[in-house]
């Protein structure tokens, strides 16, 4: 039945609303066509599904505006014939809908594509089958790409069903992050998307788009349009991220309104007009900066806005009268009609963000960022394995994967030369050991034992997954021999050395605390008690990004950390790409203060060897950490052959463990295998194979016995008797670990041996890092010089930003589109931009003017938002790292004033700070410096009381396995897990460090702006790589010159 108004006047305009009547009565439409009836204007006539399903269309209802648009069972070719025969105004023109029904069409179709109108999609390739699992010889599908047309997808990236109403896409991820596949579906009660750890190749039965995986932060974009002039966005937690739903209250998807950039107010017009839709729906993609469509929808309403109602409401009058009543004015009038009995939509509060740790400088204050240097978790011991290798088989295996090249080395990491390597070595370990051998085949021995250990590790998992094993082989030697066609000589290797480096996994036990550390943050570094920071991260008001080293521990523990702050399910590879960026140059490496390194390390060998420190003239009993190797026992040189004498007896028991392995018990056993893939999730120990009497984790007796073999060879020659002191870390971390994780094996001595080792590892560990404290200021400045130049620029935006806030003369984002006076420009702008797209790959410097902040920003909109306070923003940056760059900035934080530019000035950390620090035994696992900023809002914008730094650190999982038998540590020495402890304060309670002082004592040792260099390729950087293209540029706003670095390293 036809549904029509009463007492309709002559001079009405008629809205035919020919759409299914689920559509027509959702929320949002009767909400807009209620006000378009309060206007007095309109004749609103709704079709109902009799008439548009049944009925001939010679009887419907005649009408000067249509509102048709397709949903499931629509008969759009009806509706286009009825359109024919009556030609009413359309919102929504017909024919172009049959395009958004085939994502193929949407990308590129015959005249309304998005490539036409220059508007930004992602990469893509099509895949075309004209029947299920047809063969395709221009699709290759390897184990960590797919190859369409010679245009090659590297995982992660993206599979989408050509039909634009199958909705189960699919995301399919890098071994090198854990590997599996995320399928992503239509909403099903609170899941969004699904995560299969074991699917690992793509479908084949249809029709494909494959499309490059665009690392958004874990948001989803949702504009809408209500014509050309008129764009709305709303954000939403992206599905890709765990799968859970975010819903209020009452049941409804959470989504809060976000400013969009002109960029993108260009791209919605362009979308508006190139699918000539009136009111459409699109998905943008933000991601290093710069937005991409990556699907358009069609009719679409913003769910529970009023205020965006009465925008639509408006517009859509406009748009009516001026096709079919010019001569009526469509100015909107001052009051609307509607307003006096629209119900008042609560205002979700949040409670004002006061200091937290040290003490409250007034109510004013509120919290403007989080930066957080975090070490990873806890891990297995790192090994590495060296041998000389003759075999042809091997020396094959290395020219097939250089290049054939007789004097380049290779790297095998992927699957595929890992599985060859293995399979080479099989072939090459006889199948069992031959017994007693005598002297003479001692070398021999040796060589099958390394290859055996070779081997064994490679088995480890049952698959290749994860990122904890990789190979060099490099050419030592080489023959001339006589090339195959007769043709001359060419060169061969006849040796090569081969190094495996595996280990360094996170453990289960790091996971946990990993996700331990997030929960804790987001309970109290964050005011409101945990729900703060998730109502502030979920209204877009908290600008979080996670950057991490290139260790696979490190980013595992990123993404753990991630699912804990941000109370995330579901396992850790999703989450891992979707929210943490790569960026090795920051975090890695020691390569620039390797020289000094060795110079302290030389030192140190010297003080414990010749057993007499060596004294600076400034040092003294009130400040012992200005001693040359302080924190070194005094009876070092006698604690060391008493650690040799006990890592020789640990290393005897662990051999007769790893006889009493036999090879087919390893063939056949259950617990064999360990699957680090499956376990990327796990915070729980493998409890059936403790039970069993195996090593915890993937580690087996063999490979064991080669960790304690190889400690006891490189600490101690007895053939030069000559001690190693860099072993002792490694002697003190595998004496942590297996009493820790293998305290079932009962190895005798190992508590004995840990003492000793902790003792002498107490005093190494910090002056490997500088015997003094200048060389640790020169050192550290040296590896964290890049951080703390990316620290300066964090804290420096916040501030900018929190101005820009206050002051007046900012100018303010407009949600309405760009006139049609400023169109030519901006598309010519957009154009440009759109060249720019390979900007990851452009050879720009970040100092140019053009250049975007390449860090993805979501802000909310205050105009739409439902929030108290929408202008309240805290930025939070993590950066994952490893114990060197730990040491390296609290060094620069406690000794920055021991430069020669800043002798004056008092040390950043106070004297009880610093006495702590020196007692400090380690900065272990999850340990963590804290920078908070905060703003003083009744202070003037150019005080400097008007921002202050809060400075806090944490030891980390500082904790004897030995120690503490208090229920709880017991329960979590159970766990094969230790507690981390809480933060301490660097500064005096009531002290006061500004910004600028801050800024000043660390700007020596910081890398300027101007000095970043450009983004490096995704393809070098790896799968989620961002690098140094994600530092924001604010060379503008930097108030040196870097030739203010010319102290540093001096």
């Amino acid at each position: 039945m036809v549904a029509v108004e009463e007492n309709v006047r002559a001079d009405k305009v008629t809205i035919g609303v020919c759409v299914m009547e689920k559509k027509v009565f959702s929320s949002p439409m009767e909400q807009i066509l209620e006000r378009l009836r309060a206007f007095g204007e309109f004749e609103i006539i709704i079709f109902g599904d009799k008439v548009i399903l049944e009925d001939p269309i010679e009887i419907w209802p005649n009408c000067d505006c249509l509102i048709a648009f397709y949903s499931s069972g629509y008969p759009l070719q009806k509706v286009q014939a009825y359109a024919a025969l009556r030609r009413p105004f359309l919102v929504n023109e017909l024919e172009p809908q049959y395009l958004l029904h085939d994502r193929r069409k949407v990308y590129e179709g015959n005249f309304q594509h998005l490539e036409k109108y220059g508007i930004p999609v992602p990469n893509y390739a099509l895949v075309n089958r004209e029947y299920p699992y047809q063969e395709l010889d221009y699709f290759i599908e390897q184990e960590d790409f797919v190859e369409v047309h010679g245009k090659r997808f590297l995982k992660p990236f993206v599979e989408k069903p050509v039909n634009g109403d199958d909705h189960r896409i699919m995301i399919y991820y890098p071994n090198s992050a854990g590997g599996g596949m995320k399928e992503l579906f239509r909403k099903v009660g609170n899941r969004s998307s699904e995560f299969h750890p074991d699917v690992r190749r793509v479908r084949r039965e249809g029709s494909y788009i494959y499309e490059e995986f665009m690392p958004t932060g874990g948001t989803d974009v949702k504009v809408y349009t209500v014509g050309p002039g008129y764009a709305h966005a709303e954000a939403r937690k992206s599905p890709v991220v765990d799968g859970v739903v975010m819903r209020n209250p009452d049941g409804k998807e959470v989504r809060y309104p976000v400013l969009l950039t002109p960029t993108e107010k260009q791209m919605a017009r362009d979308v508006c007009n190139a699918f000539r839709q009136m009111v459409c729906g699109f998905d943008l993609l933000r991601c290093d900066g710069r937005s991409y469509v990556c699907d358009v929808n069609g009719w679409s309403f913003v769910k529970n806005s009023y205020k965006y109602y009465d925008d639509a409401a408006c517009i859509l009058r406009k748009i009516f009268l001026d096709a079919k009543a010019p001569h009526l004015s469509s100015t909107i009038p001052p009051n609307l009609p509607w307003k006096s009995n629209e119900p008042v939509q609560s205002i979700e509060g949040l409670t004002r963000q006061g200091s937290g740790i040290i003490g409250t400088f007034g109510q004013s204050e509120e919290l403007r960022c989080v930066i957080v240097v975090i070490r990873h978790g806890d891990r297995t011991p790192k090994q590495k394995v060296k041998l000389k290798v003759t075999e042809e088989k091997l020396l094959n295996l290395m020219l097939k994967y250089n290049g054939g090249k007789p004097r380049s080395e290779t790297k095998l990491k992927s699957a595929v030369q890992l599985q060859d390597l293995l399979d080479a070595t099989r072939q090459l370990v006889p199948p069992t050991r031959s017994g007693r051998e005598s002297d003479s085949d001692a070398e021999d021995v040796e060589h099958i034992e390394k290859l055996r250990q070779v081997k064994a590790v490679l088995e480890e998992g049952g698959h290749f997954s994860g990122i904890y094993r990789k190979v060099q082989l490099k050419p030592l030697k080489w023959i001339k021999v006589p090339k195959r066609n007769g043709d001359g000589e060419e060169e061969r290797p006849i040796e090569a050395l081969m190094i495996l480096k595996y280990g360094g996994v996170l453990t289960h036990a790091g996971r946990k605390q990993a996700e331990e550390l997030g929960r804790f943050f987001r309970n109290n570094i964050y005011p409101g008690e945990g729900t703060g920071l998730l109502r502030l991260h979920s209204t877009y008001r908290h600008d979080l990004k996670i950057y991490s080293s290139d260790e696979g521990r490190v980013q595992m523990s990123a993404a753990a950390f991630a699912k804990g702050l941000l109370d995330l399910e579901g396992q850790l590879t999703p989450i891992l790409v979707s929210l943490v960026s790569k960026d090795s140059s920051m975090l890695d490496g020691l390569e620039d203060a390797s020289i000094e390194m060795d110079e302290a390390k030389a030192r140190l060998h010297e003080i414990i060897i010749s057993n007499a420190k060596a004294t600076d003239t400034e040092g003294s009993m009130e400040f012992p950490w200005m001693v040359d190797g302080a924190g070194l026992p005094a009876n070092a040189s006698q604690l060391l052959p008493k650690m040799a004498k006990l890592t020789k007896e640990v290393t005897a028991q662990v051999k007769l463990l790893a006889e009493g392995e036999d090879e087919k018990l390893a063939l056949t056993s259950s617990f064999s295998r360990y699957d680090q893939a499956k376990a990327l999730g796990k915070t729980t120990i493998d409890v059936a194979r403790i039970a069993s009497g195996l090593p915890c984790g993937s580690e087996s007796f063999l490979l064991m016995y080669a960790r304690w073999r190889k400690l006891e060879r490189d600490l101690y020659n007895e053939r030069k008797d000559r001690f190693d002191i860099t072993q002792i870390p490694d002697v003190y971390d595998s004496c942590k670990y297996d009493l820790l994780h293998n305290a079932h094996l009962n190895l005798e001595g190992l508590e004995e041996l840990f003492k000793v080792a902790q003792m002498l590892a107490d005093g190494v560990i910090p002056n490997e890092y500088g015997i003094n404290p200048k060389q640790k200021l020169k050192i550290g400045s040296k590896i964290a010089r890049r951080l703390l130049g990316k620290i300066l620029i964090d804290l420096r935006n916040t501030r900018e930003e929190a101005i820009s806030v206050v002051d007046p003369n900012i100018e303010d984002e407009a949600i309405f589109l760009p006139t049609k006076e400023a169109e030519h420009q901006q598309r010519i702008q957009v154009r440009n931009e759109d060249g720019r797209r390979s900007s990851s790959t452009s050879e720009k410097s970040l100092d140019q003017e053009d250049e975007d902040d390449r860090e993805t920003k979501y802000r909310l909109d205050p105009k739409y938002a439902n929030v108290r306070t929408p202008e309240r923003h805290v930025r939070t940056r993590l950066y994952f790292t490893s114990e060197s760059h730990i040491h390296s900035l609290m060094n620069v934080l406690r000794y920055c004033n021991l430069d020669e530019s800043l002798q004056e000035e008092d040390s950043l950390v106070c004297q009880s700070a610093l006495d702590r620090l020196h007692r400090t035994r380690e900065l272990d696992y999850m340990s963590n410096i804290v920078l908070r900023m905060f703003e003083n809002t009744e202070v003037p914008l150019d005080d400097e009381k008007r921002f202050r730094i809060e400075m806090t650190f944490s030891r980390g999982a500082d904790l004897s396995p030995l120690e503490d038998k208090t229920s709880e540590s017991t329960s979590l020495l159970q766990e094969h897990t230790l507690p981390i402890m809480g933060p301490e304060r660097l500064q005096e309670i009531g002290s006061y460090l500004s910004l600028d002082k801050f800024e000043k004592m660390v700007r020596p040792f910081a890398m300027p702006p101007e000095d970043f260099p450009p983004a490096a390729p995704p393809q070098a950087l790896g799968y989620f790589s961002k690098g140094a293209g994600m530092l924001e540029r604010l060379a503008s706003f930097w108030p040196f010159h870097k030739g203010a670095n010319a102290t540093n390293g001096k």
